[in-house]
């Protein structure tokens, strides 16, 4: 049987590189990788469906699959997790605590994205800060006039405006007109050096680390999707999908162990990595469902409430039914 030739789009990540310098393969898929920032991989496959496999946005999946147009299925590979804990940086010279955040402006680049869902959650969960509390204000982070690139209808208690035009989110940030900022990314270098912004959490990884300890969560940021209609044509895709992907990070925490010659440009990985399983567990970035079912409901829980999806998805509807369970041997 000859094999299929496939595009598959994804971020560069010591998790991936197995599969993009052939060590890893996906059985029976002859691959045309590309590697792509999130920003355009995210917008070219929800726009223009343009890959066949493809790390996708959590949040976009899910707004789609909501609404029953998605054109993908995703399988449990989470190829981005992230505390967004550190995605909150506010005026410090007016916000001295999450819930000074209520009555107020925060800029963000998309209200949709996966990490500002999560962000929104830990600010309702943990400090009654819910998103109708807050004046929602969207633009670009460097670059003015981003769009969302999936339409939204929002409850109508969200208040979300456009940033004036021809100004950023970071602009507004330095200039005061804002008093927070909600992103994947940081704010501009104008913005980080203004001595009145930071993050809202002086110290976001003990405030992370507390937060994983009370509620078992490491939120997830990124699925990986396979096209519908191959899914339908090939069953046995999305599990060999998910077995490449299982085994290039396997090959990757492998490298990050060997500390005979550090693997990544970065000191003190050995103790970051013993620390990180001491407060997360071995597998600290598990793929599958069963180890990651408490923090998927969390997600599509949030999801829904924050008026994003349409409906409330169940775990068992966004995932394809042969990678639910895997064999052993």
């Amino acid at each position: 049987m000859a094999k299929l030739q496939l595009s598959v789009a994804m971020g560069d990540y010591d998790r991936t590189r197995a599969l993009l310098d052939g060590r890893v393969q996906i059985d029976g898929v002859d691959p045309v990788y590309m590697t792509l920032y999130p920003e355009e991989m995210f917008f070219r496959a929800m726009r223009g469906r343009e890959f066949d496999i493809c790390e996708l946005s959590f949040s976009s999946y899910t707004v789609k699959t909501a609404q029953g147009d998605c054109p993908y299925v995703a399988v449990p590979v989470f190829l981005s997790r992230a505390f967004r804990h550190t995605s909150i940086y506010v005026r410090k010279d007016r916000i001295r605590r999450p819930e000074d955040l209520k009555g107020r402006r925060v800029g963000l680049p998309e209200y949709q994205l996966s990490a500002n869902v999560w962000a929104r959650a830990l600010l309702h969960d943990d400090f009654g800060v819910a998103p109708e509390d807050v004046t929602w204000v969207r633009g670009g982070i460097e670059t003015p006039g981003r769009p969302e690139k999936i339409a939204l209808k929002l409850p109508p208690g969200v208040r979300l405006e456009n940033a004036p035009e021809g100004t950023t989110i970071t602009e507004l940030l330095d200039r005061g007109e804002i008093d927070g900022f909600m992103a994947p990314r940081p704010p501009g270098p104008q913005a980080l050096a203004n001595p009145n912004v930071g993050w809202l959490f002086d110290d976001p990884t003990a405030v992370a680390k507390d937060y994983y300890r009370r509620t078992g969560i490491f939120p997830i940021m990124h699925v990986v999707g396979v096209r519908k209609t191959l899914a339908e044509q090939h069953p046995w895709l999305p599990g060999a999908v998910f077995k490449a992907f299982t085994q290039a990070k396997a090959a990757a925490l492998e490298a990050l162990s060997d500390t005979s010659a550090t693997k990544v440009t970065l000191p003190f990985v050995e103790e970051q990595l013993k620390a990180a399983r001491e407060t997360l567990g071995e597998d600290f970035w598990s793929y599958g469902v069963a180890r990651n079912r408490a923090t998927l409901e969390t997600f599509l829980r949030h999801h829904h409430a924050q008026g994003l999806s349409s409906r409330r998805l169940a775990v068992e509807e966004i995932f394809h039914p042969a990678t639910y369970e895997t064999y052993s041997i």
